[in-house]
């Protein structure tokens, strides 16, 4: 069975955005045919759409999986309506939203899924956590992501924390899976190193 590397970009700004971005990427690695590789740090930043919005939490997953892109595709929206997604104006409010950013080297684009996505060079909330795990990623016949971020650098962008999750069958996550330390940009100067840590219950 084939197994592909994806990547998913997880946002929420409604309910407690922190707590449902962390059980979704549970959620993910819990998902038939897919585990989760390595995850970001949440970075908390105001939003793109309407300002009469709470700010958003944002973080980046990797994951391992032998799913069809529209079968991740479908699996993440079911993820989003169990959280209690509802559809609201464009670019609004969110309780969890769940796109892929990335699948392989695959370039696709139909009706319902655009791969790469198509707007992952403007969005500081994409970047910043996407280099955090993989500071080398490039797009398929791109040049390489880290020479975006300048150009997205005027939209804030504040580093909050490590990611608090468990995999599956595991205490906690294995050592070097999870990078929780912020870009330098980001950084206040202190060190924010953490390591990923059992959820609490």
């Amino acid at each position: 069975m084939v197994r592909e590397i994806a990547t998913i970009g997880l946002g929420a700004n409604l309910g407690d955005p922190v707590d449902q971005i962390e059980r979704a990427v549970e959620a993910i690695d819990s998902l038939p045919l897919c585990q989760v590789r390595a995850v970001s740090g949440l970075y908390a930043n105001p939003p793109i759409g309407p300002q009469d919005q709470p700010d958003y939490i944002n973080a980046v997953a990797e994951i391992e999986t032998a799913l069809a892109p529209e079968a991740l595709l479908r699996a993440l929206k079911g993820l989003e309506r169990a959280a209690g997604r509802s559809y609201t104006r464009h670019w609004g409010e969110r309780m969890l939203d769940l796109d892929i950013l990335a699948f392989g080297d695959r370039q696709i684009d139909s009706p319902g899924l655009t791969v790469p996505h198509p707007e992952i060079a403007h969005r500081h909330f994409v970047l910043a956590p996407w280099l955090e795990i993989r500071p080398d990623v490039r797009l398929p016949g791109g040049a390489p992501l880290a020479g975006r971020l300048e150009a997205v650098a005027d939209h804030p962008l504040r580093f909050l924390r490590g990611m608090h999750w468990q995999r599956r069958g595991e205490e906690t996550c294995a050592a070097g899976r999870v990078r929780a330390r912020p870009a330098d940009h980001l950084s206040d100067g202190k060190d924010s190193r953490t390591t990923a840590t059992r959820r609490s219950t």
